[in-house]
């Protein structure tokens, strides 16, 4: 079954080698220059991302000291395609596959997909129809992404063990978020004289709300979530240098801070890290990442590693 995985993606890799290099012969820059998130694509072009992120803590700002370890992996699958004559709207969605493990388990259980009990849970989580445009013809630097994620779950938590006087005797093992998301993201790149540098900041916002977990007036349990009637606000900075044009280096600066909206629960966190991306052909590029958690409030203080391809046709 191995062989076969691995013979599956090469081919899947030559595809998309021969395609992209047909497609983007005459192109005089890389696509990991010229298609920072900030420009779309144009009328008939398809753009394809997979990005994959693995967050894991042994600490936290919840208690002090050393924890269990607890890891997170998230799984995006993006797809857009141009539409109309001007390179200003496109249309798609994003797809959310999701793999957490608590309870000290090796961080690379993710993986598994197990889903055992009192430790483990996955699966696909939630979707998204989603538009970018270019609010300001003149601007084309400057776009929008607007996604509402829906979820697919029952239930934010599970398999958690309560006793009698409300003692936690086993940790819940969270999933998702059970609740709407509308999600706008501004782009915004630029790329200083002699194509080496560029600067690229982006502002997130994403509004959750719905039923926020917990009891209603009458004693009887509301399946929300801990993140309803709340606003997170994530700016971030970015800044590339391109030793060639099919490779680039970049470090990055990101910040999250969620606002109450009638929840009670607030955060905020504060992340730096780099990574590298490299044009492995005239379609397909590869990203890599890695964040650390460096300070905040009501979060874990883990690390990220990332990895993702992007294919443009």
């Amino acid at each position: 079954m191995k062989t076969v995985r691995t013979n599956a993606l090469f081919a899947l890799l030559f595809i998309f080698s021969l395609v992209g290099r047909g497609q983007d012969s005459l192109q005089q820059v890389s696509n990991i220059q010229k298609y920072t998130p900030s420009k779309l694509i144009g009328k008939g072009q398809v753009d394809l991302k997979w990005f994959n992120n693995l967050y894991t803590e042994t600490e936290s700002t919840f208690v002090p000291g050393t924890q269990p370890r607890q890891t997170f992996f998230t799984g995006t699958l993006e797809a857009y395609t141009g539409v109309g004559s001007t390179n200003r709207w496109n249309v798609g969605f994003i797809a959310r596959l999701r793999s957490n493990t608590i309870n000290g388990r090796n961080a690379l259980d993710v993986f598994k997909f197990d889903g055992e009990s009192g430790t483990a849970r996955s699966g696909l989580t939630a979707l998204a129809p989603s538009i970018k445009f270019v609010p300001f013809p003149a601007v084309g630097s400057f776009s929008i992404q607007s996604s509402l994620f829906v979820p697919l779950i029952d239930n934010e938590t599970e398999d958690g063990l309560v006793n009698a006087v409300g003692n936690v005797l086993r940790t819940p093992v969270f999933l998702e978020q059970n609740g709407f998301l509308w999600q706008n993201r501004l782009f915004y790149d630029h790329t200083f004289p002699g194509n080496k540098w560029q600067l690229f900041t982006e502002l997130t916002t994403e509004l959750s709300f719905g039923a926020a977990a917990g009891q209603d007036g009458n004693g009887n349990t509301v399946e929300g979530s801990f993140a309803n009637n709340s606003l997170n606000l994530n700016p971030g900075v970015f800044l590339s240098y391109f030793p060639t044009t099919d490779f680039t280096v970049l470090v990055l600066a990101q910040h999250s801070q969620r606002l109450n909206l009638g929840n009670d629960f607030t955060q905020d966190f504060t992340a730096l890290g780099g990574g590298a991306k490299y044009q492995l052909t005239d379609a397909l590029n590869l990203e890599v990442l890695y964040t650390n958690f460096v300070r905040g409030n009501n979060t874990g203080l883990g690390q990220t590693f990332n990895i993702g391809l992007r294919g443009i046709f």
